[in-house]
């Protein structure tokens, strides 16, 4: 790639942890992403991908001539331009974080939704924080939260981090995001030769270590936790100890959760997701829900609890490992019942009810769209609650059940996963009153 540096005047932040700038600063002139740059800067900047007849190009700021005020030192050494990929907003103060992530998730229901900015349910869009473990409330730091992560190995058995768009990886002994927990297993100061990556869970037992394991394998050392699990991709084998941990959140009680499941990762995460989500379902006795996506089964258990043993809650989820646990974390519900299918074909089968008074879904990345959205609506659900992980996925669902009839009445976002460009955020949706 062009060493060649330009000077420019960048504008607004774009989904993705960028800001947008124009080659020339003219209204024609070429888009650029820039990374660790913040709106109204002036920066020289480095092309990073940039091919001939492209559409837009990509640039870090490598310096910075006219600073944001809202521009602070990144805590960490490695969240700099050529360093690690994982966190792109260190450069910012946390208040400004938040407001940038508010200003995404608007744009992306603008743009993709065609929801009108004047009319947001609750006003301007805030995102709100999350309490931090072991801090009191107003002493964030945006560090020390992260309860799961992923290591790369590179060739010589060091684990890292992924640089920005490359498989290269870069050697990390302590990453500033993660708890205490996460270091205590000492895994990032091992050996992990033959070892693709390295997994670290905890939960409020401790800790398991999953390595993935390529084929080659070696003898994996010895780790401070309460399992290490090995194995390629998808067929973990248990090594040694036990292969998930427990998790007690209010309001959903005591689930627990494999080294290869989905869980949020911010420990005050689920319980705040769990209670927003009831409350915007507003289920109760006799109501007929579904959990779409269920997981492990975080909103099913609490969900279950409103219906006071009277209606049924149909769980739904397509992951061998999260049905194995989904199922024992529900085996004292008499009200739900499990369904292990892709979403999409299980609401085109009779096990999934016809009719709905309340569906939760909490879809991957790519969001819910229409084969699923289209299934939902039909079952006449007085509330729809949609729980999205990716701004451009929930303007688009928001789009789709307008466009069926049903309107946003409820919107909360949540810093889950601060010094990052991610955002979580829980919508309620109720069909429009007709014209």
């Amino acid at each position: 790639m062009s060493e060649e540096l330009l000077e420019l005047t960048t504008g607004p932040v774009a989904h993705g942890g960028h800001v947008v700038a124009r080659v020339g600063d003219v209204p024609d002139g070429r888009v650029v992403f820039v990374r660790h740059a913040l709106p109204g800067e002036r920066v020289l900047a480095r092309l990073t991908d940039a091919p001939e007849g492209a559409s837009f190009w990509r640039a870090e700021a490598v310096e910075v001539l006219a600073a944001s005020p809202d521009r602070v030192e990144p805590p960490c050494p490695h969240a700099r331009p050529g360093g690690c990929g994982g966190c792109d907003l260190q450069h910012a103060s946390l208040p400004a974080q938040r407001r940038l992530k508010a200003q995404v998730v608007t744009e992306q229901l603008v743009r993709l939704g065609g929801v009108d900015p004047e009319t947001l349910p609750g006003g301007p869009l805030q995102v709100q924080a999350l309490p931090e473990p072991g801090r009191a409330p107003g002493q964030e730091t945006g560090l020390g939260w992260r309860t799961r992560v992923r290591y790369a190995v590179d060739a010589q058995g060091r684990t890292g981090f992924h640089r920005h768009r490359s498989h290269a990886v870069l050697p990390v002994e302590r990453c500033p995001l993660v708890t205490d927990a996460v270091d205590a297993t000492g895994v990032t100061r091992l050996p992990w030769p033959g070892v693709a990556s390295v997994s670290v869970s905890t939960g409020d037992d401790g800790a398991v270590v999953r390595a993935e394991q390529g084929p080659r394998r070696g003898r994996l050392p010895r780790v401070d936790a309460l399992g290490l699990v090995g194995g390629p991709a998808g067929r973990p084998a248990r090594v040694a100890g036990r292969t998930w941990v427990r998790h007690d959140v209010p309001g959903a009680g005591r689930l627990r959760v494999g080294v290869d499941g989905f869980w949020q990762v911010h420990p005050a995460a689920a319980e705040t997701f769990v209670s927003t989500v009831r409350r915007y379902a507003g289920a109760g006795p006799g109501d007929t829900v579904l959990d779409l996506y269920a997981g492990a089964g975080l909103f099913t258990l609490a969900l279950a609890d409103d219906l006071a043993g009277r209606g049924e809650l149909v769980a739904v989820e397509s992951d061998r490992g999260a049905v194995s646990d989904l199922r024992r974390n529900v085996h004292d519900r008499a009200t739900v019942r499990v369904v292990a299918d892709r979403v999409e074909r299980a609401l085109r089968s009779p096990e999934v009810p016809a009719r709905a008074d309340v569906v939760v879904l909490d879809p991957p990345r790519v969001g819910a769209r229409s084969a699923v959205v289209d299934q939902v609506v039909a079952r006449g659900p007085r509330a729809v609650v949609l729980v999205a992980c990716d701004p451009a996925s929930l303007g688009r669902d928001t789009a789709l059940l307008r466009d069926r009839g049903y309107g946003l009445r409820a919107l909360e976002a949540f810093d889950a996963f601060p010094m990052t460009h991610h955002v979580e955020c829980v919508a309620l949706y109720t069909p429009e009153a007709p014209a």
